[in-house]
C-alpha cells in the first residue's frame, strides 16, 4: 500500500468535501430529504436522500477524527478492534448513524460537518513526515479513510459517483 503524505490526504479530504457541498449547497430541507439514489458502499444501501448522505459522511468523519486523535496519542480506537470491523456490525453502525441524522435538520449536520472537517485538517496539518511515519500514523489514517476497493480519502465522492481520476504523484511512499 502506498501511503499518501499529510498534504495529499488533506487535499483529497478537501476535494471530497467540496464535491459534497457542490451537490447540496442551496438546496432546501425538502430537496435534501427527497429520494436520491446514492451509490452504495461495500456495506449496502442505507442512504435514501442527500440528507442521509450528509449524516453518513459526518458520522464516518467523526469516528475517523477520533481514530486520528487516539493514534496520535499512541492508543487504538475502539473501531479498529476486529469485533467492530465485521461487515454486519459496520452496516448496523451506518444504519444507526443515518437514522440519528434524520432527526436533525440538514443545516445543523452541515454546520457540525464543517467543524469536524476543520478539526481533521488542523490535526493532519500538524503532522510532519517524521511523526506521520514513525508510529504508523499515516498508515492508520489512510486505512480508516479508505472505503474498501476505492482510492484513499474519498467518501462523499464515492457515494455521489464523482471520484476524480488520480494521477500518480511524486513523493508517495510504498
Amino acid at each position: 500500500m502506498t501511503i499518501l503524505s499529510p498534504g495529499e490526504a488533506i487535499g483529497r479530504l478537501r476535494a471530497d468535501r467540496d464535491i459534497l457541498l457542490a451537490r447540496v449547497t442551496g438546496l432546501t430541507e425538502e430537496q435534501l430529504d427527497a429520494d436520491y439514489l446514492v451509490d452504495s458502499g461495500p456495506l449496502g444501501d442505507f442512504c435514501r436522500s442527500l440528507h442521509d448522505l450528509i449524516a453518513h459522511v459526518l458520522m464516518w468523519e467523526e469516528i475517523n477524527l477520533a481514530v486520528l486523535t487516539e493514534a496520535a496519542a499512541g492508543r487504538q480506537h475502539w473501531s479498529l478492534d476486529p469485533r467492530w470491523e465485521d461487515p454486519a456490525v459496520g452496516r448496523a453502525l451506518n444504519i444507526g448513524g443515518v437514522e440519528a441524522g434524520r432527526h436533525l435538520p440538514a443545516s445543523l449536520l452541515l454546520h457540525r460537518s464543517a467543524s469536524v472537517h476543520d478539526a481533521i485538517v488542523a490535526d493532519l496539518s500538524r503532522f510532519g513526515e517524521e511523526s506521520w511515519d514513525s508510529p504508523g500514523l499515516g498508515a492508520v489514517t489512510q486505512r480508516v479513510w479508505t472505503v474498501p476497493g476505492n482510492p484513499a480519502y474519498w467518501h462523499a465522492a464515492i457515494h455521489l459517483g464523482q471520484v476524480p481520476s488520480i494521477p500518480p504523484a511524486a513523493g508517495r511512499r510504498p
